[in-house]
């Protein structure tokens, strides 16, 4: 059987590189698991100074967790299918929360396709990660796209991405390049990827007393400058106020009756690809990113567990990969079918217990 995850060390430095080309990094639960353990080992590891997560093609990073399983597991009548789905996302949110709070320098060459459950292992704490775009990154959380919720911790960190982007990446599903991923907070630095090679040469070379993160940010200052990377080219911030005058709104509902009134192109688009996305799942979406606002990322993440129980009892997820992914007909039976038969208590039973909080699968996370 092929390895879709590699570890290696390079003098101080843990190397992870997701190789699963042909189905773009997506996330098997023998991922998560093997970069699990890999960082589990060097977390203790005396020797090991950082950590680099990277991948072996040029097309992404990472593209998400394997939705045609999520379709096989979660359609199958036999338990094992269930329990399959159950132990993905307890051991994809347990990773998710393993990187957040990790203590070494944790560098993401997020180079190519970042989507979903790439974000996740991407998206580091703050006192610990250096997030590297290129101008070949596409970045996205479209998971209203296939009737899902931005989860693996999307709730905590777009409820704190520049102004109301984090709503509108949310919401949306929209997919973003370099520039953008940088002004949003999404990402830190810009090497264009003719220069990732050097980069991680660079990394292998940086002194066990220097922080990597440091000795990066050194090299990335020579394509400051460069278009794709510079935050001043970036569309959200030419659309910064459109983006905050409609998506600060606390229904969407009201986003969208505010998005019919502009006639500017962006509201136009926008309003658009909404009209097909998951109505629920869009309420949902909303609700998640106003809640995870004033919480810690491992309270996002127990909601977030809740969430994926909600939506597989649903079936929605299940119809939005059929249409996206399985039968690609991209007419998927959303239900309910239109924004105006979304009710409140509709959206509310999503995130009532699924377990007594003593039962959580998720319980021993600390924040």
């Amino acid at each position: 059987m092929e390895q879709h995850v590699i570890t290696e060390v390079h003098k101080q430095l843990g190397v992870i590189t997701l190789h699963r080309a042909q189905a773009l990094n997506s996330l098997s639960l023998d991922m998560v698991r093997d970069i699990t353990r890999a960082l589990l080992a060097w977390r203790d590891d005396a020797k090991i100074t950082a950590v680099v997560m990277r991948s072996s093609s040029e097309k992404a990073f990472c593209a998400g967790g394997d939705i045609r399983f999520f379709y096989q597991k979660g359609s199958a009548s036999a338990m094992q299918g269930g329990a399959l789905i159950e132990d993905f996302f307890t051991e994809e949110y347990a990773l998710n929360h393993l990187v957040h709070h990790y203590p070494k320098p944790y560098i993401a060459f997020m180079d190519g396709i970042v989507m979903g459950g790439g974000m996740g292992i991407a998206q580091a704490g703050p006192d610990c990660r250096l997030r590297i775009v290129t101008e070949r990154t596409k970045m996205a959380m479209p998971e209203v796209a296939i009737g899902l919720f931005p989860d693996v911790g999307g709730g905590y960190f777009l409820s704190r991405a520049t102004s109301e982007c984090g709503t509108y990446l949310g919401v949306s599903g929209e997919t973003i390049g370099a520039a953008d991923a940088i002004y949003a907070d999404l990402a830190d630095v810009f090497i264009p990827s003719s220069a990732l090679t050097a980069l991680f040469d660079h990394c292998v070379d940086c002194p066990a007393n220097k922080d990597l993160r440091h000795h990066i940010k050194e090299f990335a200052a020579t394509y400051s400058n460069e278009t794709a990377g510079n935050p001043s080219n970036s569309r959200l911030v030419n659309e910064r106020n459109t983006i905050d005058q409609h998506f600060s709104h606390n229904t969407v509902d009201a986003i969208m009756q505010s998005l019919i009134t502009d006639t500017s192109d962006f509201a136009q688009k926008t309003l658009a690809v909404m009209q097909k996305r998951s109505p629920l799942m869009m309420s949902v979406t909303l609700e998640q990113i106003r809640r995870s606002k004033t919480m810690s990322l491992a309270d996002c993440l127990r909601m977030e567990r809740n969430l994926v129980r909600r939506c597989f009892e649903h079936g929605e997820v299940i119809e939005g990969v059929r249409a996206l992914v399985i039968d690609k007909d991209h007419q998927p039976k959303w239900n309910p079918s239109h924004l105006s038969e979304v009710t409140n208590a509709m959206v509310q039973q999503f995130f009532e217990p699924a377990w007594p909080t003593y039962a959580h699968p998720l319980k021993n996370f600390y924040s």
